[in-house]
């Protein structure tokens, strides 16, 4: 019979036999791989005293287990019998705690009695004592199950490198200190690590974290892992049990809360949180403070972190967190993008005014000098206060300093002369006019040489007095911080001075339509963005309160715009069309061609309208 006439039934039949041979031949070639390579092969790994490391971890207890726990302090990290324990020494005790039951909290209070150990730079430890209720906790008491109950030890006391705190004197008084200090504290002798204590003790069950695989585990999380005790192993011998996770939480614990301990500190309070907590709250809070107290702990060793920061970004970022109202906060974080954007805006937009400009019709070179000297001293001040400066502060103001140096060369040239005989340098820096100067440019340099006359007359008397006051009244960790501190004090009390130049000339012109528009706006919504930074970011005090000097320069500003319009419809009287050019362009494009020519003169050019004439023939 024909193959096209074979019963219906057939064709699957053959394709079931196709699919056992397939199989049977996928067996065959795995058995015989089997043979030259072996079967698939386990890692054993191994841990410092030669057990067996599992592969994977499963929970010992069922979840939601009622348990009992209770934690003391000692200066031992060996467990002592809870008999021999006196009462200040068990600082939390509580049964029956459900794991998983997010609505079950229970708090502690309580004082501790420093040991003598302790105040000499020994570490305290919390003993935790976990089973299931009713079981015992005590394994140095017979009766003691693993199955039920487990122990571990955990540091309350932290090993943190303490900044370098910067002595301050008075330079006049104090004249032969340092060198008692250089002595008292060398700078080759490394970090200095402190002892340090805080009151707040977390505690949290971490339920429903289910099998993991232990050697792939975060060394952050497994530091939290309880293996069971008896290092018993399922019947593959490469897998075994966890206790609970109770998660010691020091995620919230900030350094500006903790207690400094010595021989002097005899008690400390402290305050025990029990709750639950999700997985994965729990991962990522292990994860941080990890990475956190890690880039601090290699910071003090003077090695270089990404971004150059010193490790205390993370713990800025959680007093933000902590200290600012969410709401505030909310409004801060989205604020921030407009400030980066806002900024991006005004460099931009500042740097193309000043390329098509092409004169110096109301612009004040001395006031963009002066400018460029107050952001240098601002940028050395904070580079001096580094330790109380955002590293997004120091590269803003590194950034303006650069576009103020360019805009110079925008308005004059900068030479390199021989100085005059009898001047103490070979070679003087010369600013030198790229043209020359047309009448209103000449009114322009004259009234910056006005308005900076009064400028000296005020401001050099309040600098001499306030570095009198300063050297007299404040202390300094030396002279070069007191010359900046000095400079400084003197640029962000009376640095709006330098604003008054180009106010007094847009005055005296009766205009505004020199100024770079878009780029005062950007700046000036800037301004109110740092106000509100000035509650929130990391800066210090002097510059912090100069975010506001720069309003009252903004409604001076809004003010001569509202005074002198600006006609953006035409060239105005400086050949300029507004912020762009597009106005001139359209002037001269308007010039160059030519007027429109009337029908009938071009029919007559061309002969269109003339009668025809009959074609003749030549003779």
């Amino acid at each position: 019979m024909p193959e096209g006439n074979a019963p219906a039934g057939a064709q699957p039949a053959r394709q079931e036999e196709g699919g056992g041979k397939g199989v049977a031949m996928w067996m065959a070639m795995q058995f015989v791989m089997k043979q030259f390579v072996g079967g698939p092969k386990t890692t054993t790994v191994t841990d410092t005293e030669g057990k067996t490391v599992p592969q994977k971890i499963a929970p010992i207890w069922p979840e939601n287990s009622d348990v009992d726990i209770i934690v003391t302090v000692s200066p031992s990290y060996h467990p002592i019998p809870l008999k021999e324990l006196s009462k200040d020494a068990i600082v939390f005790e509580e049964k029956k705690f459900r794991i998983g039951n997010w609505s079950d909290t229970r708090i502690a209070e309580s004082t501790i009695y420093v040991p003598t150990p302790v105040q000499h730079n020994a570490t305290l430890f919390g003993h935790f004592y976990v089973g299931l209720s009713g079981a015992s906790l005590d394994p140095t008491q017979q009766g003691y199950d693993p199955a039920s109950a487990y122990h571990f030890a955990y540091p309350l006391t932290q090993y943190i490198p303490r900044k370098k705190e910067f002595k301050t004197r008075n330079l006049l008084s104090d004249a032969e200190e340092p060198k008692e200090q250089v002595e008292e504290d060398p700078e080759h002798s490394g970090p200095i690590i402190g002892n340090y204590y805080h009151p707040n003790v977390s505690l949290s069950f971490i339920p429903n974290s289910g099998v993991m695989s232990f050697t792939q585990t975060h060394p952050a999380v497994r530091q939290f892992l309880r293996l069971e005790a008896t290092g018993a192993r399922d019947g593959t011998g490469q897998n075994s049990w966890y206790y609970p996770i109770l998660f010691v939480n020091t995620f919230w614990q900030l350094k500006s809360q903790m207690t400094l301990l010595n021989d002097t500190v005899s008690s400390l309070p402290i305050r025990i949180d029990l709750n639950s907590l999700s997985d994965w709250k729990f991962k990522t809070m292990a994860s941080i403070e990890a990475s956190g107290k890690e880039s601090a702990r290699q910071a003090a060793y003077g090695n270089s972190m990404p971004g150059g920061g010193d490790g205390s970004e993370i713990e800025m970022i959680k007093e933000i967190f902590l200290d600012t109202n969410p709401i505030l906060l909310t409004i801060t974080i989205v604020v921030s993008i407009v400030h980066m954007i806002l900024e991006t805006l005004a460099f931009g937009s500042d740097i193309a005014h000043y390329r098509k400009k092409k004169d110096n019709v109301g612009i004040s070179v001395r006031s963009i000098l002066a400018n460029v000297f107050m952001q240098t001293v601002i940028f050395l001040y904070l580079v001096d206060q580094s330790q109380n400066t955002s590293w997004m502060i120091l590269g803003s103001q590194a950034v303006g300093i650069v576009i103020e140096l360019w805009k110079v060369t925008t308005i004059v040239n900068v030479r390199v002369r021989p100085a005059p005989q009898g001047s103490l340098f070979p070679y003087r820096i010369s600013f030198e006019d790229k043209h020359k100067l047309s009448d209103t440019e000449e009114k322009t340099k004259e009234y910056d040489e006005i308005a900076f006359k009064y400028m000296y007359m005020a401001g050099v008397p309040l600098l001499i007095a306030y570095a009198i006051y300063s050297l007299i009244y404040e202390t300094h960790k030396s002279w070069y911080s007191y010359i900046i501190a000095t400079l400084v004090g003197s640029v962000y009390a009376y640095g709006f001075l330098m604003m008054i130049p180009s106010l007094y000339i847009n005055y005296r012109l009766k205009s505004v339509a020199h100024m770079p528009g878009k780029a005062m706006v950007y700046k000036f919504l800037n301004t109110f963005i740092d106000d509100l930074f000035a509650f929130t970011i990391k800066m210090p005090l002097l510059h912090r309160l100069a975010t506001f000097r720069d309003d009252i320069i903004f409604f001076v500003y809004i003010y001569q715009r509202w005074a002198y319009k600006v006609d953006y419809t035409r060239v105005n009287e400086f050949g300029q069309g507004g912020e762009e050019d597009e106005v001139v362009e359209e002037k001269k494009n308007e010039g160059q061609s030519l007027p429109a020519v009337p029908a009938e003169v071009v029919a007559k050019a061309t002969g269109a309208d003339a009668p025809k004439a009959k074609a003749t023939k030549r003779k």
